[in-house]
This record gives C-alpha cells, sequence and structure tokens, in this order.
C-alpha cells in the first residue's frame, strides 16, 4: 500500500477575493491606478490546477450549442424529489458557482458559457434528457439518479456527457461518456471496505445491507455484497427495505435489525428522510451496531442532522474526493467552497465530483479553441491520464473509465466529519490490489470486449 502525497497543500494562495480581481483586472483596458506595467498577470488557478477559463477570440458555429460567443451546456441533479427535497442539489449548486467563476475570467477562449440547469426530480428523467438533446453542446457535471432512464435517450441523440457520477450500469458504461471519478460496473474499488474492516473489526464478523426499492441505491447494495463476498463476508439478510416513498413506520425495522444477530450494517442511502427514519428508530429501541455508508452519506446533510439526532454517530464512509475538513491543508477544497457558498450554494462530496467534472470538460474545450466540437472535446478528455482537478480528488485516468486504487475514510461523531484514514489529514492510502473485478451482470447489464454497455439483462 501507498500514501499518496500529492494533496498536502500548505497556505491556501487564492482565494475569492482574489479570483474575482484577477478577473477584473484582465478585462480591463485601462488600469485606473495610473500604472504602465506591461507585465503580465499572475495566471488564475484552481487548487494546483491553471484555469481552462479566460479571454480569446474563438469564433465559430462548430457544432450544436456553440456560437461565435456562447457554449450551451446542461447540467442538473434531482432537487425537486418530492420525497427528498434538495437530493443531490449540490451538484448543480457546484456548477452553477463554476460557470459564474469561468464566466467571469472570460468565458472558453471567449466564448460565455451559457448554462441550463435541469431538475429530473428522480422520475422526470427521460423529458429532462429529451430537452437536453435538442440545445446543448454537452452535458457537464451533471448527476441524476435514474441516469439509466435517461442514458439511451442521450446515447440516440449523441449527446456527449461528463457527468459528476453515473448510477445506473448502462450509463457507467455508456458511450460518448467520460467521468473524473469513474465508477464503472466492470471494476470496484474495494479500499474503504478493507480499510474499514481493519479499523472495525465488526464490519468483517457479521454485517448486513439495509434493502431498498430505490434502483439506483439496489445497484450499490448488489456492488458491495459482491465486494465483501470476495473480501471472505457474506452479508447478511435480516428482511429489512426502506421505500423511495418512506415508510410509516420505522420501529417494526429497527426490531427486526435488532434481532438479526449482526454487530454492523451498511446502507447505500443518500441522507434523506427515508434513512433518517430508520437511524433514530434504531437510536430508540437500543440498537447500536457499527455503522457503514456509501460514499455520498458524506456532506452537510447528514452531519447537520446528526448533530441534532447522534442517531449515526461512529459512522464511516470511504471517500476518493477530499473532505471539506480538510480545506485548511488543500488549497482546491478551500477554493470549491469559498466559490460555492460564495454563490449561495449548498456544499458536499457530490458537489466536488461535479466541480472536477466541469474542470475536465473545461480543460479539454480550452485545448479545442476555435474547433470547439464534440468529438473534439471528448478525445482531449480521453487522453487525460492523471487527473486531481487540482487536488480535489484522488488520481485517476478518466479516459479508461477504471476506478482509482485510492481510498481514505472519514467518520461522523456529532455534526463533524473527521478522517480517520490514512491518519495524516489530506493522505490517501492507494493500492492497485484495491481495485477488484466484478461481474457487470450485478448491475443488470451486458457489456461488450471494449467495455461500453451492450444491452440490459432480462429481469
Amino acid at each position: 500500500m501507498r500514501l499518496n502525497k500529492g494533496f498536502k497543500a500548505g497556505v491556501i494562495a487564492i482565494s475569492l477575493a482574489a479570483v474575482v480581481a484577477g478577473c477584473g483586472s484582465s478585462r480591463s483596458e485601462e488600469d485606473p491606478g495610473g500604472d504602465d506595467s506591461t507585465a503580465p498577470a499572475a495566471a488564475l488557478t484552481f487548487g494546483d490546477l491553471e484555469s481552462p477559463c479566460g479571454e480569446g477570440d474563438a469564433s465559430g458555429a462548430t457544432d450544436q450549442g456553440v456560437t461565435d460567443a456562447s457554449i450551451a451546456i446542461g447540467y442538473g441533479d434531482d432537487r425537486g424529489f418530492v420525497s427528498a427535497p434538495g437530493l443531490a442539489q449540490e451538484v448543480g449548486d457546484a456548477v452553477d458557482a463554476m460557470v459564474k467563476w469561468c464566466n467571469d475570467q472570460g468565458g472558453i477562449n471567449g466564448r460565455e458559457l451559457v448554462g441550463t440547469r435541469y431538475d429530473a426530480a428522480v422520475s422526470n428523467m427521460v423529458p429532462v434528457m429529451k430537452e437536453a438533446c435538442g440545445k446543448e453542446f454537452m452535458l457537464v457535471g451533471d448527476g441524476f439518479a435514474n441516469d439509466f432512464a435517461g442514458d439511451p435517450v442521450r446515447v440516440a441523440c449523441e449527446l456527449p456527457h461528463v457527468p459528476a457520477y453515473t448510477v445506473g450500469g448502462n450509463a457507467a458504461m455508456g458511450e460518448l461518456k467520460v467521468e473524473p471519478m469513474p465508477y464503472p460496473a466492470d471494476r470496484y474499488n474495494a479500499g474503504g471496505l478493507k480499510a474499514a474492516m481493519e479499523l472495525v473489526p465488526e464490519f468483517k464478523e457479521s454485517i448486513a445491507i439495509i434493502n431498498t426499492d430505490a434502483p439506483a441505491t439496489q445497484v450499490s447494495n448488489y456492488k458491495v455484497g459482491a465486494a465483501l463476498a470476495q473480501l471472505g463476508v457474506t452479508p447478511k439478510d435480516c428482511g429489512i427495505t426502506l421505500h423511495m416513498a418512506g415508510d410509516s413506520s420505522y420501529a417494526p425495522l429497527a426490531q427486526k435489525l435488532k434481532g438479526c444477530g449482526v454487530k454492523s450494517f451498511f446502507n447505500s442511502y443518500t441522507p434523506s428522510p427515508q434513512i433518517f427514519g430508520l437511524l433514530e428508530a434504531n437510536q430508540q429501541a437500543g440498537v447500536e451496531l457499527a455503522q457503514f455508508a456509501e460514499a455520498q452519506w458524506y456532506g452537510e446533510a447528514g452531519a447537520a442532522w446528526n448533530a441534532q439526532t447522534k442517531a449515526a454517530d461512529g459512522m464511516l464512509t470511504a471517500q476518493t474526493v477530499q473532505p471539506l475538513e480538510n480545506a485548511d491543508v488543500n488549497e482546491a477544497v478551500a477554493q470549491y467552497q469559498e466559490l460555492v457558498e460564495g454563490n449561495g450554494g449548498k456544499t458536499g462530496m457530490l458537489g466536488i465530483n461535479a466541480t472536477s467534472a466541469f474542470l475536465l470538460w473545461a480543460g479539454a474545450a480550452k485545448e479545442c479553441g476555435d474547433e470547439l466540437t464534440r468529438d473534439c472535446v471528448m478525445e482531449k478528455i480521453a487522453a487525460v491520464e492523471d487527473w486531481t482537478a487540482g487536488g480535489l480528488q484522488a488520481p485517476t485516468n478518466p479516459g479508461t473509465n477504471e476506478p482509482t486504487e485510492c481510498t481514505m475514510l472519514v467518520q461522523l461523531t456529532g455534526g463533524t466529519w473527521e478522517q480517520v484514514y490514512p491518519e495524516t489529514r489530506g493522505e490517501f492510502a492507494c493500492d492497485p490490489a484495491n481495485v477488484i473485478d466484478m461481474d457487470p451482470a450485478i448491475s443488470g447489464i451486458k457489456v461488450t470486449k471494449d467495455r461500453t454497455f451492450e444491452s440490459f439483462l432480462q429481469q
């Protein structure tokens, strides 16, 4: 195992105020202070990544959504889902902020970004994708729970995207897609599970997986179950299923878990009323089990709720992006927080993914210059072999659609998340052996020899 130390930034060099000031001076034709110096201004950065945004003279209507003056991009989340209002809101909030940040610098080679933020509200995935197909140059930093329903539409209309994340197996292995932190159907980063079992023996001794009727979280459960089996652990089915629409009472579920004879449990829900209801019922029933959750549990929503209830104290989750609590040792995280919060947005792990996706896309778009086409952008992104988004995430090779081999664990106590593994904050533990093969049939799909989606399996 090795530790990746590429993210231990020192003093934060660029604040939001500096970014704004730098943007203003770069667009000014005359220095009001009378400074006749011709020395160029220092280049703007995001973390240790040079900003892909700025003035320029790119021109031409080179592809759908591109004009002399603008580039139309789509993005979005499921914030309007009635059973969990604000679901993945941080995804769209991040791209909102990054579009503004980029336009304040002059856009991409001088072309202004015109963003359309969609709300799929979980059940409206197909209409959203159909609308995007008709007008967007590309989808950038999008994250939808039911992307498996919209991806056939996207592929059919040949709309490329650089998503914040994918959920459905077909979306994860879809054509015309490159994501900054791949989560493919045929590979799995088990590093977090391995580390958790070393730190908390209960995860290895006996664990239950909380079932769900939500397709997106079902896939996550299947993958975790298969990964645990490869690690020598057989999860127990305690007969507990959470429903997307909510349950009238969670007390019976807590009693089932209490009588199941396990020492720990895993849940793949995002922080939402459904899982909150079960955890609060567990607390009331005296269920004291070790908890491990899917990565998206990390963030403000879960922390704010737990600050009041303490029902998830001790919960662990594995991360492949830097937690917000590491902002004092990581320049890119501090800048992400400043930009999003300064724009009135919500921050979180999924928002960091969206920011990474935006930066990956924008860098490629800049390289394409005047000849800004979808083909050019996808070709440039596929050539990126070592991506950290300026230090926001563990290193990946996006074009290969392989998961990162790195991990860290964070733990929730009260309203605070804290990195507990590796011990040194800002470091990831990296090991090629963390990545294991996964049968894509677990995600309900069949893939081609070149690892792209071929068809759904009969259910």
